[in-house]
């Protein structure tokens, strides 16, 4: 009997890699493609994401204010989650850093040396002051609906440099966040462009990747496993058309590759001993540099969590868990703002900072009394942003005098995301998949690129 697809054929496909994901979906595909009709300041992305929403008035956006109003009640139209009370002036100091000479607390002294890389948006606005949607809609661009995360649009519509590794990769030691794999969906796009979570805590391949190693086969069972799989995988595909089965063949494909390139790509030990030293002790260090090693494997977009066992939502005693938070990262992003520019990469890697909303700058209440904490505040916050195409030592924007609410020049999530892929060199309005009767995008019918914080 002639088998379906020969051992040329199955090298022939694989060849071709991460090209032919989706190929069920290849006009759509090809036509997204179409939309990078610009030159890219950035190739790729890299993205700490501090789940639980971090204060900005205790990080990147110094309020003086607060300690004029400290213990008095405060003027506020906005409604809070919670009952809030006085001013709560931040217990960290603040400095300025850099010829730019941007307020920095000292939380995150060690990422503000680099302060004259990074553009900081202080004026962000999120929808609702709730985790769930907020997380949605700041990874996936809608709070409501399933829709493909910022990852998967990327690697749909820029592909992958590397068929032997996946396009996006989300690291999240010791468990999922809220809304779990939510956060990186492919949603209606083809589940080729599915974020691969990894559980960072691991320090084995084996376990930082599940099934990266067959117990029971070598490679060349595994060969001729995948051979059989894929044609009877194939013929299913002809009969029925469904490109959910295209995904699923291009899954095993790849899995079979990444055996051995991601067992090189997690292993940090081959690093320099300094260089190990530079990113820290500790599973936040580890995964920062793997992250490196990955962008640098043709890895289009890695997400960095923090804080999904621990979040950073303090709603009491801010002034000891902010600062231990901070304190498992700060070195890391410095470190890794170094690294990528001593390799001559920072200038066309995008990294981005933030999480899914603020925090009030009054104290939140328990009893009517104070928990040294505050609540959660969609309505002004601060992300930022530094590498590729980014104008660094720069502010956008601004909240009011004491930090509650943006003030001068607002910035939607849709604003933040036009801005992140145009930097990419796609225009936000032009990447889009039809699905359902309607051709979608990750900025909906929303978004404007803030030209300001372009270099």
């Amino acid at each position: 009997m002639t088998p379906i697809l020969t051992r040329r054929d199955f090298l022939r496909r694989s060849g071709m890699g991460m090209g032919m994901l989706g190929l069920a979906d290849l006009h759509a595909a090809a036509s997204a493609k179409s939309s990078a009709h610009f030159a890219p300041k950035a190739k790729r992305v890299i993205h700490f994401f501090l789940n639980g929403g971090p204060s900005h008035v205790d990080t990147f956006d110094y309020k003086p204010a607060l300690a004029r109003y400290e213990g008095k009640a405060v003027p506020s139209h906005r409604l809070t989650e919670r009952k809030t009370g006085a001013a709560f002036p931040s217990p960290f100091k603040f400095q300025r850093y850099g010829q730019s000479g941007i307020e920095v607390s000292e939380l995150f002294a060690k990422t503000a040396a680099h302060i004259d890389d990074i553009a900081v948006i202080r004026s962000m606005q999120a929808q609702v002051p709730n985790h769930e949607p907020s997380l949605m809609l700041m990874n996936c661009g809608d709070s409501v609906q399933p829709r493909p995360s910022l990852g998967s649009w990327l690697t749909y519509g820029l592909g992958s440099a590397n068929e032997n590794l996946p396009g996006f990769i989300a690291m999240c030691p010791g468990g999922m966040p809220i809304k779990g794999a939510e956060n990186w969906q492919s949603a209606f796009l083809p589940g080729a462009f599915q974020g691969t979570y990894v559980d960072s805590k691991h320090q084995q391949v084996d376990r930082l990747i599940e099934n990266i190693r067959s117990p029971h086969a070598d490679a060349r069972v595994q060969m001729r496993q995948l051979e059989l799989m894929r044609s009877i995988n194939e013929a299913h595909r002809q009969d029925r058309g469904d490109p959910r089965l295209e995904a699923r063949i291009q899954s095993f494909e790849l899995a079979f590759r990444m055996q051995i390139e991601a067992a090189d790509a997690f292993d940090v030990t081959q690093e320099p001993a300094h260089i190990r030293a530079m990113y820290g002790e500790g599973v936040h260090g580890r995964q920062t540099l793997i992250a490196r090693r990955l962008l640098e494997r043709g890895v289009r977009m890695v997400q960095l969590w923090h804080g999904a066992g621990q979040p950073w939502d303090n709603h009491d005693n801010i002034a000891t868990n902010h600062r231990r938070l901070a304190g498992e990262i700060d070195q890391p992003i410095a470190a890794l703002l170094h690294d990528l520019k001593q390799r001559g990469m920072l200038e066309d890697t995008l990294v981005i900072w933030g999480g899914e909303f603020g925090r009030t700058p009054t104290v939140e209440l328990s009893g009517g009394k104070s928990k040294l904490g505050r609540d959660h505040n969609h309505y002004g916050f601060s992300v930022w942003m530094a590498g590729g195409g980014v104008k660094g030592g720069t502010v956008y924007g601004s909240t009011d005098e004491l930090g509650f609410a943006a003030e001068q020049d607002p910035v939607s999530v849709h604003d933040l995301h036009a801005t992140i892929l145009h930097l990419l060199g796609v225009n936000h309005e032009e990447l889009t998949y039809r699905y359902a009767g309607r051709d979608f995008r990750l900025t909906d019918v929303h978004g404007e690129v803030l030209r300001r914080v372009l270099a």
